[in-house]
């Protein structure tokens, strides 16, 4: 019997890196009626090199839902510090779900939910299922789900080009295990997220105090007992935001997700609505694919 592999796809983080891949011929990629297509384009040719890397019989392409989730009812500022997704990238997004679809992927979203949670939530459903499971995204706040089952692709330079992200490997890049990154972050909060973690306390600082005590909860029973120092001082002062960036920090792995792991078995294309779709866009390169796979089947 096959292997049973899912893949789960950030798919804004792999769309914001298609997008701006090609950032710089934004206004050639265009199509004929006027649409900017240069995210579309390169999230297919990323798309691709990852199905044929990943080989998977299930897949989902997991979306943010909006800006309000949980973590911003928790904290008003959490990704505040955000630019506005760029109004040429916007528009893109619709066709690469219709792309997805057409393909036979299915992509899904969740109200008050991000993207990183419907993938931990289903990353554990495949685990418990005996599914091996990839994820891709270019957040590494993901690696947290490496396991003996699950591996971590973090998406680099280029179109195939990824970092595994294993246990073993989040050990040798940050000294911990997958579950005390979550710790890690809680000391040392998360500019990109925007949220604050212990003052001064960086990624070094982190590994080490995690590896000493393993988690900010046992680091917290034992502060008291370190010797007087401005460290100490700040992980006292500031234990409410190590906390607090610890819940934000943490992906919900039971998020409440109406899609199964049978509703990410791999389809077969609509070919007749992907050739609508690339004529629409203007993708010869796509087109041409298209009446290879036609011919040689």
């Amino acid at each position: 019997m096959a292997q049973k592999k899912l893949l789960l796809i950030d798919g804004n983080s792999v769309a914001f890196r298609a997008f701006y891949a090609l950032y710089r011929q934004l206004d050639r990629f265009t199509s004929p009626d006027g649409l900017h297509t240069n995210a579309i384009f390169t999230f297919k040719n990323m798309l691709d090199a990852i199905m044929k890397q990943t080989k998977p019989t299930n897949v989902l392409v997991a979306f943010d839902a909006g800006k309000v989730t949980f973590r911003t009812k928790m904290y008003q500022d959490y990704k505040g510090g955000r630019q506005k997704t760029p109004s040429e990238l916007s528009e893109q997004l619709p066709i690469i779900r219709e792309l997805l679809k057409d393909l036979g992927i299915k992509s899904y979203e969740l109200k008050n939910y991000e993207a990183d949670d419907i993938i931990g939530t289903l990353s554990k459903m495949g685990e418990d299922a005996g599914y091996t499971v990839d994820v891709v995204t270019g957040d590494r706040d993901l690696t947290q789900l490496a396991s003996d089952r699950t591996t971590v692709l973090i998406t680099k330079n280029g179109v195939g080009d990824t970092e595994a992200y294993t246990p073993e490997h989040m050990k040798e890049v940050n000294g911990v295990t997958p579950t005390e990154f979550i710790d890690m972050k809680a000391l040392m909060g998360d500019n990109s997220d925007n949220y604050p973690g212990v003052t001064k306390v960086g990624p070094k600082t982190a590994s080490r105090l995690i590896q000493k005590y393993g988690s900010v909860e046992k680091l917290y029973e034992h502060v008291d007992e370190m010797k007087k120092s401005k460290l100490k001082e700040n992980l006292i002062n500031d234990k409410d935001k190590a906390f607090l960036a610890k819940k934000l920090a943490t992906i919900d792995r039971d998020s409440p997700v109406e899609v199964t792991l049978a509703d990410t078995k791999l389809q077969d294309p609509n070919i007749e609505d992907l050739r609508n779709l690339y004529e629409r866009l203007g993708f010869k390169k796509f087109l041409a694919e298209l009446g290879a796979s036609a011919t040689n089947s």
